[in-house]
């Protein structure tokens, strides 16, 4: 792979910094549209790769906040869509737009993220921008690239459809569960070596938004954490079990690492230390 060209790493600083105060918005936007915090970042992790390539070839920079939204947009209606999730589009139905209130529903506000999915995904898009995110109905069709009576009509179905969702529990893997147990036993033990141990020699770490490695190159990152005040707990988390790593004197975990095994081997690991905000909009359980 050819090296970056000079000034790349700082213009990519550079870019990351402007759009720091809106990355949590457009997370919590991609995270209910896919009903999943971890697919919301990689939606939020393309969103941004787009918006970086797109801006150096802009003669100036755009209004950020709407302008990602709706690349944010367009990129979850791609991922839905390659993932099979449902997909429709709501009818103009003028009962529906007469019985419209602009006030935001509070039902809507305190819904699980994972109920979300259960509506199409114009009325989420429509009830994510309105009353989650408090944008107006014509800003939220600016981002939907839709019509203000469109959306009108998608809040009053997408609202009604929410109240009553109910998402059904996922099973867990017990086998995921032991070796979870045995990565959080030794973690938390400081014993680095048998903590290793359990990595695959071709391993690929994945620091969500700051960095990637492979190979022995992984090993740096487990020297990291031995000077930090980390302890990990196995949680559930949208039907997965994953590690809640939780930082001393903090009330409740900070971040999660996801792992991903071959056999009894390590062979990806997501850490989410850098994109905190993961943790504000997910719902999990300790096993």
């Amino acid at each position: 792979m050819d090296p970056a060209p000079a000034g790349f790493a700082q213009a990519r600083e550079q870019f990351l910094a402007m759009v720091e105060a809106i990355r949590p918005q457009l997370h919590r936007y991609c995270a209910r549209l896919t009903g999943s915090v971890i697919e919301g970042e990689d939606i939020v992790q393309d969103t941004l790769a787009k918006a970086f390539y797109a801006l150096t070839m802009m003669p100036e920079v755009p209004a950020l906040r709407p302008w990602l939204f709706r690349i944010a947009h367009n990129t979850a209606l791609d991922f839905l869509k390659r993932h099979g999730h449902k997909y429709t589009e709501p009818r103009d139905d003028l009962d529906d737009v007469m019985a419209f209130d602009d006030r935001a529903d509070p039902a809507v506000v305190r819904a699980a993220l994972s109920r979300f999915v259960v509506l199409p995904v114009a009325q989420r898009s429509a009830v994510i921008l309105k009353d989650v995110l408090g944008l107006s109905v014509d800003d939220a069709a600016a981002v939907m690239t839709s019509t203000v009576p469109a959306v009108k009509a998608a809040l009053v179905r997408g609202r009604a459809r929410l109240r009553d969702a109910e998402v059904a529990p996922g099973e867990l893997d017990a086998g995921r569960r032991a070796a979870l147990d045995r990565y959080a036993a030794l973690f938390n033990a400081g014993d680095w070596d048998g903590v290793r141990a359990l990595i695959g020699e071709d391993c690929r770490l994945d620091l969500v938004s700051k960095s990637q490695r492979r190979g022995k190159a992984v090993g740096a990152y487990f020297a990291n954490y031995e000077q930090l005040a980390v302890r990990l707990s196995v949680v559930e988390l949208e039907g997965e079990l994953v590690l809640a790593a939780q930082v001393a004197g903090e009330p409740r975990p900070s971040y999660f690492i996801m792992l991903r095994w071959d056999g009894e081997r390590v062979e990806l690991i997501r850490d989410f230390r850098y994109v905190p905000y993961i943790a504000d909009e997910a719902v999990f359980a300790a096993v």
